[in-house]
C-alpha cells in the first residue's frame, strides 16, 4: 500500500475511535511504531469495538463512545467469547464455505489488544500521574502458537533461500538477464528503477534488515565508508548494522543517480525513492514486496523480503557458527530466534556431504 493511501486509511479509522485510542496512537507514533503496524492495530480495534457493540457487551451506539470503564470491566469470558466469534464467523470472502479466521490472525488480534491494554494500565498518565485503570484482563488471555519443530520449519524454508552462489546469482540475474523477457513498455519502467531495485535487494541480502527498516532509511543513515546502515529497530531502538561488502557497488551506483533520476526536494530525506507523476517520495513496503516477488519468481521461486533476511542470517551462521553474531546482526534480543538457522545449515551440510 502506498504511504499516502496508508495515511489516508489511518486517518479514516482515527475518526471512528475513542479518545483513549487516539492517545495510544499518538504515543506509539512517537516510539516509533511503523505506520503499517499502527494501521493493522487500528483495524483490530475497530473489529473488537464493533463486536462489543453488536454483542451488547457495551451499550455504546458508536465506536467512538466506547468507554474506558467498559474495557476495565471486561471479563476473561468476554474476551474468550470474542475469540470464539473470530474462530466461527463466516469468512469475509462470500465465495468461501470455510469459517473462522486463521490462528495467525487471532494472535495478531490478541497482540493488538494486549498492546492497548498495556498502554492503558501501565504507560499512560492521567492528571495525577496514574494509569487510567489497573486491571489488565489481556494478561489472562493465552495465544496458541503454531506447533512446528525447528527441523520442519527449516525443511520448509531452505528451498526459498538464495544460499551460496545464488545470492550473487540473483543480483546478476536482475542486472543482466531479467530484461530479456520484458515488453518494450515494461523494459522502460525496469530500466528507470533497475539501479534502485538492485540497491534495495543488495542491501537486504547484505545486512538482513527488516522490510520496514529498509523503507525508513534516510540518506544520512547510510555510511558507505564504514559499510554501516543505521536503522530503527522494533520498539524504536536505533541500531548500527554492518553491511557485507558485495552490496557496496550497488549502493554507490544508486547514490550517484538518486538526485538526477528521482529529483527529490531538499526536504525529502528518504534513501530509497519512487517517482509518481513527476513527484518523488519515499518508497513504501508494498512496492518493495512486489519488486522482490517479480524478480525472484523469474530467478528461482517467488519470495518475500523476509526470505532475503533469512538468507543473510543463514549464510552468516554458516560462515561463523555463532548464533550470537547472527542475533546481533538481525537485531534480536536473544539467540533463541536464531535456532532456526542452525537447522537450515545442518541440512545444507548434509546435502554437501552427499556430493563428496
Amino acid at each position: 500500500m502506498k504511504r499516502a493511501q496508508l495515511i489516508q486509511n489511518i486517518e479514516k479509522l482515527k475518526t471512528m475511535m475513542p479518545n483513549f485510542v487516539l492517545e495510544y496512537y499518538q504515543s506509539k507514533l512517537a516510539v516509533p511504531y511503523s505506520l503499517t503496524t499502527l494501521y493493522e492495530y487500528l483495524k483490530e480495534f475497530e473489529r473488537f469495538f464493533s463486536w462489543l457493540i453488536d454483542s451488547n457487551v457495551s451499550d455504546a451506539q458508536h465506536i467512538s463512545e466506547i468507554s474506558l470503564s467498559c474495557l476495565e470491566n471486561l471479563s476473561k469470558k468476554d474476551l474468550e467469547s470474542f475469540i470464539l466469534f473470530l474462530r466461527e464467523r463466516p469468512r469475509l470472502n462470500t465465495y468461501s464455505t470455510q469459517y473462522g479466521v486463521s490462528q495467525t490472525t487471532i494472535n495478531r488480534t490478541i497482540a493488538a489488544l494486549s498492546s492497548l491494554y498495556k498502554y492503558l494500565t501501565e504507560e499512560v498518565e492521567d492528571a495525577e500521574g496514574e494509569p487510567y485503570f489497573y486491571r489488565n484482563v489481556m494478561k489472562k488471555v493465552q495465544t496458541k502458537k503454531k506447533h512446528e519443530t525447528l527441523a520442519a520449519r527449516a525443511e520448509n524454508i531452505k528451498g526459498k533461500l538464495f544460499l551460496g552462489d545464488e545470492t550473487q546469482g540473483f543480483l546478476d540475474y536482475i542486472d543482466e538477464k531479467y530484461e530479456k523477457s520484458l515488453s518494450n513498455r515494461a523494459l522502460s519502467s525496469f530500466k528507470k528503477n533497475k539501479t534502485r531495485d538492485l540497491a534495495i535487494i543488495a542491501l537486504i541480502l547484505a545486512s538482513g534488515i527488516r522490510l520496514s527498516e529498509a523503507v525508513n532509511i534516510d540518506v544520512r543513515d547510510l555510511h558507505l565508508n564504514t559499510m554501516i546502515v543505521e536503522v530503527t529497530r522494533k520498539g524504536g531502538k536505533r541500531d548500527a548494522v554492518n553491511i557485507a561488502d558485495f552490496a557496496k557497488c550497488y549502493l554507490s551506483e544508486y547514490l550517484e543517480i538518486r538526485k538526477t533520476r528521482y529529483a527529490p526536494e531538499k526536504k525529502e530525506l528518504a534513501l530509497f525513492l519512487t517517482l509518481y507523476k513527476g513527484t518523488s517520495s519515499r518508497i513504501d513496503a508494498s512496492s518493495i514486496e512486489k519488486l522482490v516477488a517479480k524478480y525472484s519468481q523469474g530467478f528461482k521461486i517467488r519470495v518475500t523480503p523476509h526470505k532475503l533476511r533469512h538468507t543473510l542470517a543463514t549464510r552468516l551462521y554458516a560462515e561463523t557458527n555463532s548464533q550470537v553474531l547472527v542475533s546481533h546482526q538481525l537485531g534480536h534480543a536473544s539467540t533463541q530466534v536464531t535456532d532456526l538457522y542452525t537447522h537450515i545449515v545442518s541440512e545444507e551440510q548434509k546435502n554437501a556431504l552427499k556430493n563428496l
